[in-house]
């Protein structure tokens, strides 16, 4: 097979532009009105740009073609893909303007990953650098290229095989992939390059990273702005993991009763992390509140109260007393080296508000000294609080999948941030679009209970006309956080959309519905083709637990991805944990975007199963479907990241209802 190509564009400021996922959705689009007409023209592109979120949020298509005309007198003119793009950023920046700032526009545009200047923080760069030399040193395979010099671009080089990526992955939530599954070679070639990112980009997301603006071909590129932002989210995600009820119950001390105590289980890290500290400032007597790690702490007074309220013996009066923000900075981080806290910023860091580092600093002094006691009445309501093995592994997975498609509301804590219902209707309204009466709906903050129960009615009601099984099921169980349904109705969704995708590669099913057996056939037919003889009876087979027929249904659709010196007979719970995680990596480095773990395999956990056996599919016959497109004899370049399990069909929100 041959290695990927990312869409070159001869204009080198044009292709600046754009990242590798934004040029081969536009691409893509671009290729199918021509398809259609057999050439472009300016006049089609109203009702091109039309369909795209941002755009028709702010304008109608006879206002885009106005400003197009502007530019272009004649609509019946043929155009290239180069001129599609540069009407594209035309319309881009007059959305930006009739704005007047970017909060219009969806995350796939913002300035900060189209422009093309793109500034690189040095101060943040040293600071993850010295992250990764710090956790990474001892690696076997790295340790060779470690320490890495900040003052050089050299991260970025040894980013572009894609090894330093996963591993940073596994520093940051250990497990997450299997490292027998990452091509370590000295010198590896740009197939094996591209698989490396692939596991790395599916492997980011399913540990809670925004990557829809990352392509592989940007990563093998290194673009600095792009590798150090997904470094950025590893990292903070390490940092924060210890900040909530199940990792750390001793957080219910912030707390007075039940409900707060709900609340804080819905707050992002980052904000458990502030009301932590302002929990130690108000005892320490500081007056003000923190509510940001930038302004609110750039003269370091904040961080001066924080330390003497937790460790006394190592602060010092001298800290407050003096006028000047940079020493008392200086003698601040002194102190926090004494915690064992690694000096990853500096004293001009915190003076200049840097929220990335001292967001960082902070969680470093709750790492080493969190200062809270454990109240036994208070422990045992935590403890009440949290789940069982198999809701938090599902309530897991449904959150990950959520956010990974990039709807407007984050998901942090799936049980609370669901019960208004909004958060659902953006879900529904983007894995069928046109689903919700958005005029009906009410947005959040919802103060009124009634309201919250409008919003979930509508869930249900959209829910039934997908033919969801949803017997004796009303609104006022999603408001009331019944975890049984909400699961029940969000494993329901999953297994929609992810029959929906494979239902449009029309190339398969002409159209048709694909249904649980058609995807069972599937698998057991590939298996058998390839003279293996491994079956499975349905998705809840308990043969399934040794892994050995995944492996084969991989094998299956590419040869070469499994190693098969590496996979045991599955005999023992050692050897099924194995081959689980293995499985698991195996898939996201081909490009499945999954979100189980080794656990649901071990134990056949149905639903977990089909959606893995489904994605395997999904990813097979779009390789295949794609490999049979070319247009002008030259073949549409695909990103092995791109299929996914659901929401990065299109990147742009394009309506591909057409």
């Amino acid at each position: 097979m041959s290695s990927y190509q990312g869409v070159i564009v001869s204009d080198p400021w044009l292709q600046s532009q754009f990242t590798q996922v934004e040029l081969r959705t536009l691409k893509s689009k671009f290729l199918s009105v021509r398809t259609q007409s057999g050439h472009v023209t300016v006049g089609e592109l109203p009702q091109v740009f039309a369909k795209l979120k941002p755009f028709s949020e702010m304008f109608n298509e006879d206002e885009i073609k106005a400003i197009l005309r502007e530019s272009s007198s004649n609509m019946s003119e043929e155009i290239d893909f180069e001129a599609f793009l540069r009407a594209f950023l035309n319309l881009q920046a007059r959305v930006t303007a009739k704005s007047g700032d970017s909060k219009h526009s969806s995350s796939f545009l913002k300035a900060a990953t189209t422009t093309f200047h793109h500034t690189i923080n040095e101060s943040e760069k040293a600071s993850y650098v010295a992250h990764i030399n710090n956790h990474l040193a001892e690696d076997k395979f790295l340790k060779d290229y470690l320490p890495i010099d900040p003052a050089t671009n050299a991260i970025f080089d040894l980013a572009k095989d894609g090894v330093l990526l996963c591993k940073l992955i596994n520093v940051a939530v250990p497990g997450t992939i299997d490292e027998r599954a990452i091509n370590t070679k000295r010198v590896l070639n740009p197939w094996e390059r591209n698989e490396n990112h692939t596991l790395c980009l599916n492997s980011a997301k399913a540990i809670g990273c925004t990557v829809v603006n990352i392509g592989t071909q940007d990563l093998v590129e290194a673009r600095p702005h792009l590798v150090l932002g997904l470094i950025s989210q590893i990292i903070k995600i390490q940092l924060l993991a210890d900040l909530n009820l199940k990792k750390t119950p001793e957080l219910v001390e912030l707390v007075d009763d039940t409900q707060e105590a709900e609340e804080l289980m819905s707050l992002a890290p980052e904000k458990v992390l502030l009301k932590w500290m302002n929990f130690h400032l108000k005892k320490a007597g500081y007056k003000k509140q923190v509510t940001n790690f930038s302004s609110d702490v750039k003269d370091g007074e904040a961080y001066a109260y924080l330390l003497t309220a937790l460790a006394p013996e190592i602060s010092s009066p001298s800290t407050l007393n003096t006028t000047d923000p940079t020493e008392r900075a200086n003698m601040v981080l002194e102190q926090a080296e004494k915690l064992d806290c690694k000096r990853y910023l500096t004293a001009k860091d915190i003076v200049e508000g840097s929220p990335n580092l001292n967001l960082a600093f902070v969680a470093q002094i709750f790492q080493h000294r969190n200062g809270l006691t454990t109240d036994n009445t208070k422990f045992s309501s935590a403890e009440m609080m949290t789940d069982d093995d198999q809701t938090s592994r599902e309530e897991r997975c449904f959150r990950l999948w959520i956010n990974s498609l990039e709807t407007a509301t984050y998901v942090n804590n799936l049980f609370e941030d669901v019960r208004n219902g909004w958060v659902l209707l953006e879900l529904l309204d983007k894995i069928s679009p046109g689903s919700v009466a958005w005029k009906q709906a009410n947005k959040p903050p919802i103060m009124m209970p009634f309201k919250k129960v409008e919003n979930c009615n509508q869930v249900v009601n959209i829910g039934k006309e997908l033919n969801f099984s949803l017997v004796n099921v009303a609104g006022n169980d999603i408001v009331q956080g019944n975890k049984k349904l909400i699961l029940a109705f969000l494993w329901q969704l999953m297994r929609f959309s992810m029959l929906q995708l494979l239902k449009n590669l029309r190339s398969h099913s002409q159209g048709k519905e694909i249904t649980d057996a058609d995807i069972l056939n599937w698998a057991n037919n590939n298996v058998k083709k390839v003279g293996r003889t491994a079956q499975m009876e349905s998705f809840k087979d308990k043969n399934l637990s040794s892994g050995v027929f995944f492996l084969e249904l991989l094998s299956s659709v590419e040869a070469r991805v499994v190693n098969w010196s590496l996979v045991t007979n599955g005999e023992t719970e050692e050897d099924k944990k194995l081959n689980a995680t293995y499985i698991i990596s195996v898939a996201r480095k081909l490009g499945c975007s999954i979100f189980l773990l080794p656990e649901d395999i071990i134990e056949v956990n149905q639903k977990m199963i089909l959606i893995l056996t489904a994605s395997i599919m999904y990813w097979s016959l779009q390789r295949k479907g794609n490999a049979d497109v070319t247009t002008g004899g030259n073949e549409i370049p695909v990103d092995q990241s791109e299929a996914a399990l659901a929401g990065e069909v299109s990147n742009l929100n394009i309506d591909n209802t057409a």
